[in-house]
Parts: structure tokens; sequence; C-alpha cells
């Protein structure tokens, strides 16, 4: 179990401007290339100021040639330059381009003088920021962690959680849902019984408890309670901050159920609708499932993946691909660039890795997109390799996907040039939750 009291290992308005040491030469030119490639994950190299210097030619023979500036007047002019990050671009116009540059070149941009450190640290433009996968929370020995994806810096979250520090004593982690971490959360590590469903913004630190799942039955008026919660799934889209939603299947002792609970953030409060998957759905659990398109998105124990919209009132059933190989290993499911992919790592056949992406949503048509040997990647012999790996993220962005053989390192998989990168040889990054900051507040019942 996670605690909540963990020293915290970075303060995160610090681990913002700590994103790039180096500041770049001119934040116009940055903003240029990050405009023109603004799916880019991280930050281009090689970013220079052009010389725009005029030519050095003769002067006329009468021409008395100026003389060369002191070093204090040159200095001075410099200074002044810095002041004025408008330059000749209206204000509007530079937010504007500014809100669509990543997260991360703000915080290089705010190194270049006062006013850019202003201006970059605008919450309005920060809330605007395009965000991508930044980093992993994880289970290092028990305590809750996190890794910036470049493996550089303090860690961009503080995985401390500080803000309900003074209201609990401990936490556990159930669910990521892009952004935003759904935890259970104890008002003492001594009574495990007693807990809180919380949703938690971890950048903004904004907090919700979740209400009891009750409601009013429509038929005698009574209220009616339901305990204990065994599956319980976080929606949240970061292209629509201001809400998420919660969905908590009604099951029974056999793991089966009819209804499902939709708490929305925009109420507070929960709603029951009845299921239209079929009394025998049994869902794997929490780490399976995807939501986007404003639906949630569930793996089953028979091949099959239920979807359910946020009102409840959009039911279907995807079957998986055709060409899954008869493994007793469950395929996982996740989303890329807007579309549901779904992966598996067939240990039973050589470590042989798969991944299919559903291009036709609407017509449920699978394509295998990708197949290659795990043992091969991690630089390993076929027959002699004895580890176990596991698919534990696939960047939002790109076609890019994490593995780990859960006793020595992770890689990254690049599955257009087929190229491996080592990102962590660290025997403690266990339990792995891909993280993608946002900086936009939800809206409440209250508001």
């Amino acid at each position: 179990m996670a605690q909540g009291h963990l020293p915290a290992t970075g303060d995160p308005d610090r681990a913002e401007e700590a994103a790039s040491l180096s500041p770049p030469p001119s934040p116009a030119s940055e903003v240029a290339f990050e405009m023109k490639h603004e799916h880019a994950a991280s930050l281009p190299g090689g970013c220079s100021e052009q010389d725009h210097s005029p030519p050095a030619g003769n002067r006329g023979r009468g021409e008395d040639a100026p003389p060369f500036p002191s070093i204090e007047v040159a200095f001075k002019k410099m200074q002044e330059q810095d002041q004025q990050p408008l330059g000749s671009i209206p204000e509007g116009p530079l937010v504007e381009i500014l809100s669509r540059v990543p997260y991360r070149s703000l915080c290089r941009f705010k190194c270049v003088s006062k006013p850019w450190l202003a201006l970059c640290s605008d919450p309005e433009i920060r809330k605007l920021s395009p965000q991508t996968l930044s980093g992993f929370f994880y289970n290092d020995r028990g305590r809750f962690s996190f890794r910036n994806l470049s493996g550089r810096g303090p860690p961009l979250v503080d995985p401390s959680l500080p803000f309900w520090r003074e209201i609990y004593d401990c936490y556990a982690v159930e669910q990521c849902s892009s952004s935003l971490l759904l935890c259970r959360c104890f008002e003492s590590r001594h009574q495990e019984e007693e807990y809180d469903y919380v949703v938690c913004n971890p950048m903004t630190g904004q907090w919700t408890v979740l209400p009891p799942v009750v409601w009013q039955d429509q038929e005698d008026g009574d209220f009616v309670y339901f305990e204990p919660i065994m599956d319980i799934f976080l929606g949240f889209d970061p292209a629509v901050p201001s809400s998420f939603v919660v969905f908590v299947p009604l099951t029974n002792c056999f793991c089966e159920f009819t209804q499902m609970a939709i708490y929305s953030s925009e109420t507070g409060e929960w709603t029951v609708v009845q299921s239209e998957w079929g009394y025998k759905t049994i869902l794997v659990g929490n780490s399976e499932c995807v939501f986007f398109n404003d639906t949630m998105h569930l793996s089953t124990h028979y091949r099959t993946i239920v979807t359910v919209d946020t009102e409840g009132k959009v039911w279907r059933e995807i079957n998986m691909p055709d060409d899954l190989p008869s493994s007793s290993d469950l395929p996982s499911i996740g989303q890329s660039q807007g579309r549901l992919f779904m992966w598996q790592i067939d240990t039973d056949h050589d470590c042989q890795l798969y991944v299919w992406v559903l291009e036709d949503y609407v017509g449920s048509n699978w394509t295998l997109k990708h197949n290659a040997n795990v043992s091969e990647l991690f630089g390993r012999q076929r027959r002699e390799d004895e580890l176990s790996y596991t698919v534990i993220a696939l960047h939002p962005d790109c076609n890019l996907i994490f593995i780990s053989d859960d006793e020595e390192k992770t890689v990254s998989y690049d599955m257009d040039n087929q190229e491996v990168h080592v990102i962590c040889t660290d025997r403690e990054f266990q339990e792995v939750i891909p993280y993608a900051p946002c900086f936009a507040e939800w809206s409440s019942e209250d508001d």
C-alpha cells in the first residue's frame, strides 16, 4: 500500500522550471518549431536563432565609420530587448501561440527573462498547453514514486500528494485515467476497512471525495445503498477537462451484474441504469479499461470488449480479433491517437508480441498492426529466456510501446522503425502507471 506521508521528492513549481537547465537562445525559434511539430512529445534539439545581422560591406571614403559601442551600452541595450517579450507580436496572438506549445517548452522559456517568466507562468496559458505522456507513477518498495519519462531531473509530480495530508493517513492508487488518479484514502492505516474513494489531479491539487453509491428506488421510493464495491472505473478526457465520470458495476458475489452506477462530477450524484450487456458479463478488472470518445471500454473474460457511454444510453459489445493467439495470457487494451488498441504477449510461444488497432470502430474490424519477439527486443535468446514480460503503457500520441521484464529493465519500442531504447534499469520499477499532466480544473455542482 502506498503511503500518504512520504517525504516530498520534489517541489512541483521547481520541477516545472527544472524541465531543462539550459534556456533556449530564443523562444521565438522554438515556438515556430513546436507549432510545426505540435504532436511531438519531447523537446526539439538543436533549435537556434538564425543570424540576421546585416552584411559587412566597404563604406564610402567620405563616410565616417561610427565608433564601436562600449560594453556597458551594448549590455544595457540587450537588457532593454530582453524586457520586451512580446516584440512586434500583439499580446493576444502570442498568448494563442504559447497555449499551443508543449508545457516543457514553456518551462524553458521562463529562463529567458523576467517578462517571459511572467508570461509563461500565466495559469490560463498553462491550462491550455497541450500535454502528453510525461512519466510514470510506480511502486518503489511500498513507496509511491514518480519517474519522468526523460529519466532526468526532479519529478514533475510530488508523489506524496501533499494536498490531503492533513485529512488522510495513507492511500492506495486504484487507477489512473490519463491525468487523474482514483485512490482509496484511509484516515488511519490501522483501520483498513474504513476508507473513501477520492479522485484527484496531482498537478492542481484538486480532489473530490466520491459519495457512497446510493440511489432512490423508482418503485417504492426507498434509498438503496450498494457495497462493497468490487470494480470501479474512472473516466477522464483531457480534451474536455471540466468533468470526469466514474462507473461502478453493481456486481453480486459471482461477479455478475445487471445494473451500472455512473457518477458525474458535474452533478455530484450517482445514477443507476440497467445494463444491456447481458447477465453473464464478467469483467477482467480495474486495470483493463479505456475511456475515450465519451465512452468507457472494458475487457471481459470472454474475449469481448463492452462499452457504455457516460449517460448509460449507448451499450455495445466488440469482439476481440479473430487471430488472437490461444494463450493463457489475457490481452490488454489501450488508446493511442484516437483509436482503440489491443496487445498480447504470448508467453506460451516464445514471448511473441502482437498489437492490433481497431481501424473501423463502427464495424469492429481489427487490424494486426505489429508483431515482434520480446526476448529479442531485450537482446536475449528466444528459447533460453525464462523471464516474464509486461506491456506497461502505450504512448497516447505515437506508435511507441513500453515493455518491462519485471526484473531488470524497462524499454520503449518504436513500432514504426523498430528501435529499442532502455528507459529504466531499476528493479523497483514495479506496478507502473503512465501519467500525462493536466493543469485545468474540473467544475463541480457547487460552481
